[in-house]
């Protein structure tokens, strides 16, 4: 179970690692947006480890995998008479669940029993490696929640802002756009103007002056 254990760790630390790689860059936004979106869809990238991580068995994921496993590692410590190591798994544990009442039960029987064991209260802290994993899980979660929150692009928002909707009294009608005017011209025109001779021309050629 320890080295289940150990090599999780390390492969969850490869998966944190393979979210900082390149992005495909999809949308073309200004420096500052496209910096938010690449972080936010890293933070994703690095929540989502804990569950693809997460083993299938018979057809069923194992909930609260790594909290799991120090479970077992607190069962099995205490079978081996290892009190010291079964204690610091029930506290790391607790880190996960810290409401479940059996392995409170357990903290309570090694706290009576600490005595005849030679505990010491660093004894029934975490152990190191659980208390980095629950800390950076927790602290990429909340990452998350943040930049879904203020790193979201705002420009639907800006143009709401600076284009308010018209109101229907304020909208245009069709009435200012009825009738002859600047906006509509009519078939026939209101007056004529005689042409100064007949023919093609516009104008008459003046005769000229006989002496």
């Amino acid at each position: 179970m320890e080295r289940a254990l150990a090599e999780y760790l390390v492969i969850f630390a490869r998966c944190l690692a393979g979210c900082e790689g390149a992005h495909e860059q999809v949308d073309f936004k200004d420096f500052y947006p496209s910096i938010a979106d690449l972080f936010a869809e890293s933070l994703q990238c690095k929540v989502d480890c804990e569950a693809n991580l997460t083993p299938n068995v018979g057809g069923y994921f194992v909930e609260k995998f790594v909290a799991t496993m120090y479970h077992y590692l607190q069962f099995a410590y205490y079978k081996l008479n290892d009190v010291r190591q079964a204690a610091r798994s029930a506290a790391s544990y607790m880190l996960f669940d810290p409401e479940d009442s059996v392995m409170q039960q357990n903290l309570v029987y090694y706290r009576f029993h600490r005595a005849r064991w030679g505990l010491e209260e660093e004894d029934f802290q975490p152990r190191e490696e659980a208390l980095l994993y629950h800390n950076q899980t927790a602290e990429l979660r909340e990452l998350l929640e943040f930049a879904h929150m203020y790193l979201q692009s705002d420009d639907e928002m800006e143009l709401e802002e600076t284009e308010p909707r018209l109101e229907p009294e304020d909208r245009p009608s069709d009435a200012e756009f009825e009738g002859e005017g600047d906006y509509e011209e009519g078939i026939y025109s209101d007056w004529w103007q005689e042409p100064d001779a007949k023919g093609d021309e516009a104008e008459a050629e003046p005769e000229p002056d006989i002496a």
